[in-house]
């Protein structure tokens, strides 16, 4: 298949990402640079020094709105993408909202509370929309640790699912890319197999 058929094909979605830190700036990029049509993307945070070593933003862009910045920064690449932020921390009862009419939603927190939490409020609130979840990302090197794996019908995890963040294993820009990279692949052999 051509990318100007690919292109075609998925400008018409809408993919959800849930939380812009490393793996949802990440994956936002490679899902515009692939031609996805509209993102919704939703998280409260700010932009930070600490976050320059794996997301994508800029040092002039600490203190803003992670949302704000990553649209910025995503239109640079295809000023036509459709990107709704939301500035908001969600939980069972907004999530359902926020995502409402995605065809796919890609998981992208730092803690596995929130994880559990998307994956619960999916599964019963917007049954039948596919969730692809990041875990095990942390530290450097084991490449060959890094797969993919298709749980359910609608649930996939990508990582190692293992090497949890930590002190002395902080997330680092290669493993997290790797990750946000598979992640957004699946997204795209989802929407490219409808």
């Amino acid at each position: 298949m051509r990318f100007t058929v690919i292109r075609e094909k998925l400008r018409h979605y809408k993919v959800g990402i849930a939380g812009a830190g490393g793996l949802g700036s990440n994956c936002a990029q490679a899902l515009v640079r692939s031609g996805v049509g509209t993102l919704v993307i939703a998280d409260f945070d700010t932009v930070s020094e600490l976050n320059l070593n794996r997301q994508f933003f800029f040092r002039s862009q600490v203190g803003e709105k992670k949302v704000e910045a990553l649209r910025e920064n995503l239109r640079r690449i295809d000023p036509s993408v459709n990107i709704e932020v939301h500035d908001v921390f969600l939980d069972h009862e907004n999530t359902p909202r926020v995502f409402a009419g995605c065809d796919i939603i890609v998981e992208a927190f730092d803690n596995s509370e929130m994880k559990q939490m998307i994956i619960e409020t999916v599964a019963m609130a917007l049954p039948g929309i596919p969730l692809v979840v990041g875990s095990g990302l942390a530290g450097w090197g084991g490449n060959e640790k890094i797969k993919s794996r298709k749980i359910d019908n609608n649930l996939y995890v990508i990582g190692d699912e293992s090497d949890e963040v930590s002190e002395e294993l902080p997330p680092l820009a290669p493993r997290v890319g790797i990750v946000a990279n598979m992640q957004a692949n699946i997204v795209l052999e989802i929407l490219l197999n409808k």
